[in-house]
């Protein structure tokens, strides 16, 4: 057995271990408002419930270990004491992944990931209207765990309204865990889905992807690709353009011979099929030819 004391590794080094060894993780969707009323959506692994009375729910947006920066989050909390906490199912795991992209302070996550403001009953910050369950809460406390890069940020939370969609309530109003189908996090690039076991998601582009709300709206408003799907598209950093698309569509000519006159339709099919062996650039390209 190799052993370490956390004194002797770099942070990094640390951390990666830690979200290794600690795995799956829930993920905490937190959605918050600036002063100013502005959105904010992010998605947070150091989560979990730790009282039923009162019902206490507890996140940690830690400090980047590369800059020692803050997220939005954490500061939206100090100023509002208030965060909508939605829960991750595999349905929106892509949208999820897309809105941890770190887009400027004011950016609209919920427009970047394709996903829909609910307005809350008793917080000011919007839910998840995609997301099974959501917990509105209060915040009771923050209990900082540090100053340096890779310090945590206790963020205490009070349930004061939850929802729950019926689909995954049985006849007495109790939960069935597999149609809940939650996603729960780990080390790397790796996710755990409940019913099904591990996959990965890559990370989001440390340059900025185009967003949903980027994109054209036969591709937006398909009724073909699902919101994972739109998550995926919009993890880009540019469009593919005319002369790339014009190469491709020479290239994909034998297997598709009636390429241009394809519906959006029998495109939006297709591009599927390059999704799901992760072809983003040539789900793209179809899309666009």
């Amino acid at each position: 057995m190799i052993s370490f004391d956390p004194k002797d590794l770099s942070t990094g080094k640390l951390h990666g271990y830690l979200l290794s060894a600690v795995a799956p993780r829930p993920i905490a969707f937190a959605s918050t408002i600036d002063a100013d009323g502005n959105p904010n959506l992010s998605p947070f692994s150091f989560f979990n419930v730790f009282s039923a009375n009162p019902p206490i729910l507890i996140f940690s947006p830690a400090r980047r270990v590369r800059d020692n920066s803050v997220k939005h989050t954490l500061e939206n909390v100090e100023v509002t004491k208030e965060v909508v906490i939605n829960v991750v199912n595999y349905d929106i795991v892509q949208q999820m992944s897309l809105s941890s992209t770190e887009y400027a302070k004011g950016v609209n996550e919920f427009d970047k990931a394709g996903l829909t403001m609910l307005k809350s009953d008793k917080v000011k910050p919007f839910r998840v209207a995609e997301s099974p369950v959501q917990f509105e809460c209060k915040v009771n406390e923050i209990i900082k765990l540090g100053e340096e890069g890779g310090a945590g940020n206790l963020v205490i939370c009070e349930v004061v309204k939850f929802h729950i969609t019926e689909e995954v309530l049985d006849d007495n109003n109790t939960i069935i865990q597999e149609k809940l189908d939650l996603v729960a996090r780990a080390g790397g690039d790796y996710y755990n889905r409940a019913k099904k076991g591990f996959f990965e998601i890559p990370k989001p582009l440390l340059s900025l992807g185009i967003g949903v709300d980027a994109m054209p709206d036969e591709v937006k408003n398909s009724m073909i690709l699902t919101g994972n799907d739109l998550g995926m598209l919009g993890n880009i950093e540019r469009l593919p353009t005319k002369k790339e698309v014009t190469e491709f569509l020479k290239e994909v000519s034998e297997r598709y011979p009636n390429i241009k006159e394809m519906t959006h339709r029998e495109k939006h099919k297709i591009a599927r099929n390059y999704l799901s062996y992760g072809d983003v650039v040539s789900a793209w390209k179809l899309l666009l030819s």
